[in-house]
């Protein structure tokens, strides 16, 4: 700048400063801790109140629980310094409290002890938690593979019909006495495709096709593709009869639906149709049926004189909890019968830990569902932002579901708690979820902080 002659010279504005972002890696660490301590207080506690004594193995299970922790921290510290600080520890509280809980009921069992599997299995999931942290740098990878997910998923979910029912329902894959439920992992597959079909296409959904009442329909040509995913994945699990799953399937789909195109309309239409689909399957389905009818009325076969049936017994056990439950190893949810430690586990915490214990089980599920979503919401890339979405919706539906139908809520579906139930694919699919929660709130992060993603 001149003036009178004299050239002045101006400093350039100082750039804005870039907010850093603190890690908190010390504070995950100090959370983990203080989960796998809180599960090996569990482990004691049942056998104080069962034997009077500390259990032999709450040394080892201690160690064991604790040593996965730490594995599964020092990945995260490694590849994915910036991700959410709860949700690792939130998996191995869960996780844990969930091992504490079949380990209760294995002692009324002898016969048929679940804890040591579900122990191996659990080992299983915190490794492949590990693996997708350290291999998949970047969560957008996935979405080059969207083709590949889906054709996985569907094989997935169509193999259990080559295989005897078990309770019913054609969704075991038993050989030699080892089994899985591919169901739980086409889910996983399946909320990636979603999120990447849609990613791609959600102009054409939200602006283009005809306009119904209040709600935009895309052209069948973007629309058809989705639907006939989805129509297929709900049509073989209807012959499978699992319809628990079914329903996740149809929730995701609407959630994602809704995200991707910000119209409401899609929530009353989802709604709508799955009272269509309740109402048509509840009268064609006699399985289904005969769980409606339980609901509606869980102590007929008390008034019959036929005892108590599964979902009475599960009544019967939260009311008998309390605020603050009988105390860990001390309740009597095992008379619950044969699903006490899969679909029902959540009357024994119930009972043995009252409301208050199960509020908080509760609350660390909405928290881990809120993380998720905040990690979504905070990415500017469509794909991310509705992968974390679907994978956190898949967690609250699911808790919604279960915990609904074993209070009375809604009709028994058949599913496993996350975390907490008896279940090898199930366990190992949810610390997945988790993997790519750290892996998409890394990335959410790293953007906050001035970085990028990788």
């Amino acid at each position: 700048m001149s003036k009178a002659g004299i050239t002045v010279a101006t400093a350039d504005p100082p750039a804005p400063a870039v907010r850093r972002l603190p890690r908190r890696r010390g504070i995950e660490l100090a959370l983990i801790v203080l989960a796998v301590l809180l599960s090996v207080y569990g482990y004691c506690a049942v056998g104080l109140a069962q034997h009077g004594a500390l259990p032999p193995g709450a040394a080892g299970y201690g160690a064991g629980l604790g040593v996965l922790a730490l594995l599964a921290h020092l990945a995260v510290r490694l590849r994915a310094p910036h991700a959410d600080p709860l949700l690792l520890p939130i998996g191995v509280l869960l996780n844990g409290l969930g091992l504490v809980l079949i380990y209760r009921l294995d002692l009324e069992t002898p016969g048929d002890r679940a804890a040591p599997a579900q122990l191996i299995w659990s080992s299983l999931g915190v490794t492949l938690f590990i693996l997708v942290v350290l291999l998949l740098r970047d969560h957008r990878v996935l979405q080059r593979y969207t083709y590949v997910c889906v054709v996985t998923a569907l094989v997935l979910l169509t193999v259990p019909i080559l295989f005897p029912a078990v309770n019913g329902a054609r969704i075991w894959i038993r050989i030699a006495g080892f089994s899985i439920q591919p169901g739980e992992f086409a889910k996983v597959l399946l909320a990636a495709f979603f999120a990447a079909y849609l990613a791609a296409n959600r102009n054409a959904l939200a602006y283009t096709g005809r306009r119904i009442w209040k709600l935009q329909l895309p052209t069948g040509r973007v629309l058809g593709p989705i639907v006939a995913v989805w129509l297929v994945s709900v049509g073989v699990l209807v012959l499978e009869r699992d319809l628990g799953t079914s329903l996740l399937f149809f929730g995701l789909f609407v959630v994602l639906l809704y995200v991707a195109t910000g119209r409401t309309g899609w929530i009353a239409v989802g709604l709508l149709l799955a009272a269509l689909g309740a109402v048509a399957v509840g009268r064609l389905e006699p399985h289904v049926h005969s769980r409606i009818e339980t609901w509606l009325h869980p102590f007929a076969s008390i008034e019959a004189g036929e005892g108590p049936n599964q979902l009475a017994q599960s009544l019967f056990a939260f009311a008998e909890g309390g605020m603050l439950g009988t105390g860990l190893g001390l309740g009597h949810s095992v008379l619950i019968g044969f699903a006490v430690k899969s679909d029902f586990i959540l009357a024994t915490a119930g009972e043995e830990l009252g409301l208050a214990g199960l509020s908080a089980i509760f609350l660390l599920y909405g928290l881990l569902v809120e993380r998720g979503y905040r990690a979504g919401l905070a990415l500017r890339e469509p794909f991310g932002r509705l992968l974390a979405v679907g994978l956190s919706s898949l967690v609250a539906l699911q808790v919604f579901v279960i915990a609904g139908g074993v209070t009375g809520l809604i009709p028994l579906t058949g599913m496993a708690m996350p975390f907490l139930a008896q279940g090898g694919s199930s366990v190992v699919t949810n610390w997945a979820i988790v993997a790519l929660l750290v892996r998409v709130s890394d990335s959410a992060r790293r953007q906050g902080d001035g970085q990028g993603t990788r």
